[in-house]
C-alpha cells in the first residue's frame, strides 16, 4: 500500500514537480496547509522555490512554523527541499528580520562576492560517510544563498560552488 505524503502548499514552491516525483516513487502525495495534518502526518515534505521572507510569512500565516519545528524536534520524517531546507535555519541574509523555523542553529548566507550567483546548473553533492539515507551524486541548483556549516550531531552533504556549503 502506498504511503500518504503531506506536501505543504507553501505558495512559493514547485509543488507540481514534487507531487509528480513522489507519485512516480509510489507515494500518495497530497497538498495541505492544515497545521494539524503537518503536526501528525507520518511523512511531510516542505518544498521550496522562491524567497525566504515570503515563505516564512506564508507559513506563519497558516500557523505552520510551530508544527514544523515540533515534528523535526521529535525526529518525525520530514523532507525539506531547496528553500524548504533553508527555512529550517534561524534566519537568512536574503530577508533580514525574517526568522526561520530554527531547528538548525545556523544562518543562511549569500555566496561570497567571488562566486557567480545564482549558482545555476548541475553540481556534485558529496555525502558524509556517516549518512545512512543519502548517497553522493549530482543535483541541480539554482541558488544565491547557502548554509555554510552543519550543526553538531547532524550528518550532511557538501557541495562546492566557490566555497563548500551544506547542500543536504
Amino acid at each position: 500500500m502506498a504511503s500518504e505524503i503531506a506536501v505543504i502548499n507553501t505558495g512559493v514552491a514547485n509543488t507540481a514537480s514534487i507531487l509528480a516525483v513522489l507519485e512516480r516513487a509510489g507515494g500518495k502525495p497530497f497538498l495541505t496547509t492544515d497545521a494539524e495534518v503537518v503536526r501528525t502526518a507520518k511523512l511531510v515534505v516542505l518544498p521550496g522555490v522562491g524567497a525566504f521572507g515570503p515563505a516564512v510569512e506564508f507559513l506563519s500565516s497558516k500557523g505552520l512554523m510551530d508544527p514544523l519545528h515540533e515534528r523535526i524536534e521529535k525526529n518525525m520524517s520530514t523532507l525539506s527541499v531547496c528553500l524548504g531546507f533553508q527555512l529550517l535555519a534561524l534566519s537568512s541574509e536574503e530577508s533580514p528580520g525574517a526568522k526561520g523555523i530554527g531547528v538548525l542553529p545556523t544562518d543562511v548566507v549569500r555566496f561570497p562576492s567571488g562566486c557567480s550567483t545564482p549558482q545555476q546548473g548541475w553540481n556534485r553533492v558529496t555525502a558524509d560517510p556517516r549518512c545512512k539515507i543519502l548517497k553522493s551524486g549530482f543535483a541541480y541548483f539554482s541558488n544565491s544563498f547557502c548554509m555554510r556549516s552543519t550543526p553538531a550531531g547532524w550528518t550532511s552533504c557538501e557541495t562546492h560552488h566557490g566555497i563548500p556549503f551544506v547542500s543536504a
